[in-house]
């Protein structure tokens, strides 16, 4: 797992953070999931796959994060469960990644249902079907909802959905061909209005990333957002590594707070530097021409000219014939 994976993962563990991204994405920005009723589960997951007699390997994979919410306070049982993907990159299998997670966690419900009823010793009274598959016709599945966030300020440009990566169009054998979906959050997709939507600290951290290619964009999203004055450390992390910013943190703190006063001076600093780099170099480039000029005036060579100004002789030429005024 890379610096970037670690870092993302670690930031998404956070309950609060996990449940912005969901209510996002289910309710539209309503904070209807509570973080307290989230509850994390092992994101490893090793299946058979089902209907197998057991001769065939176990497949294994590892979800970034992995959680159930709870219907009450007081209930231990899940009514849906959530899986968030984290991505730096765009994954050009990203439908077909998702649905074997998913399929999996479907089939770890069905094994646990089978394996509950063994345990009851409640096999009596049961039709075959039952019997082979272990799953009684009164037994339920839990939903299984995969969220990706794109941690980049990148268009996504992979597939959408498994008939996105078929290269069948043909519509009525696509008709037969469940077409998965992905669900995803990519920041350069986001309008303004749509992070408003958010919450947590993902807000800030999306919104950076959305504007981190636009320097003036991003000074006035920072100077204008009194929540980038304190942010968390797993927050300022995320963006560092995600947008390679190079800002300066004190990361060593585990104060919940992190003064981005200084983060913002940076940006500001960078832009002077970089106008400031950018007029002495238009300023030589002209001063060169015009030391061209004069020269030609003078009646020198261009090939003499050329290595007065440190310049390639056809570029020289070009000036003098142009005529260039400055």
């Amino acid at each position: 797992m890379g610096k970037t994976d670690t870092i993302t993962k670690q930031y998404m563990e956070d309950n609060q953070v996990f449940a912005d991204a969901f209510n996002y994405l289910i309710y539209g920005g309503r904070e209807v999931i509570q973080a307290e009723r989230l509850h994390r589960l092992n994101s490893v997951a090793v299946e058979v796959p089902y209907g197998s007699d057991g001769a065939e390997l176990p497949v294994q994979k590892v979800r970034d994060e992995l959680k159930y919410l709870t219907a009450k306070a007081d209930e231990h049982a899940a009514y849906v469960v959530l899986g968030v993907e984290n991505q730096d990159a765009v994954h050009y299998a990203m439908p077909v990644k998702n649905m074997v997670y998913d399929a999996l966690e479907y089939a770890g419900q069905v094994r646990k249902a089978a394996a509950s009823h063994r345990k009851a010793k409640d096999t009596k009274n049961h039709n075959t079907g039952e019997y082979l598959s272990g799953f009684y016709k009164e037994d339920r599945l839990i939903p299984v909802i995969t969220l990706v966030i794109f941690f980049s300020a990148e268009e996504w440009d992979g597939p959408m959905s498994l008939h996105d990566m078929l290269c069948v169009q043909d519509e009525e054998i696509l008709s037969l061909v469940e077409n998965y979906r992905i669900h995803l959050i990519a920041p350069a997709n986001l309008k303004d209005e749509e992070l408003d939507k958010f919450h947590s600290s993902l807000k800030e951290v999306l919104s950076f990333i959305k504007y981190s290619t636009d320097r003036q964009q991003l000074e006035k999203l920072i100077a204008g957002n009194e929540n980038f004055a304190a942010m968390d450390r797993k927050a300022a992390m995320v963006i560092n590594a995600c947008t390679n910013s190079k800002l300066k943190f004190d990361l060593s703190q585990e104060a919940a707070g992190m003064d981005m006063c200084k983060a913002i001076a940076d940006i500001r600093n960078e832009s002077r530097n970089e106008g400031r780099n950018e007029g002495r170099a238009e300023g030589a480039f002209n001063k060169a021409k015009e030391t061209v000029l004069n020269l030609k005036a003078m009646g020198m060579e261009p090939e003499f000219i050329a290595k007065a100004v440190n310049e390639d002789v056809e570029i020289v030429k070009q000036w003098m014939d142009e005529g260039i005024q400055l």
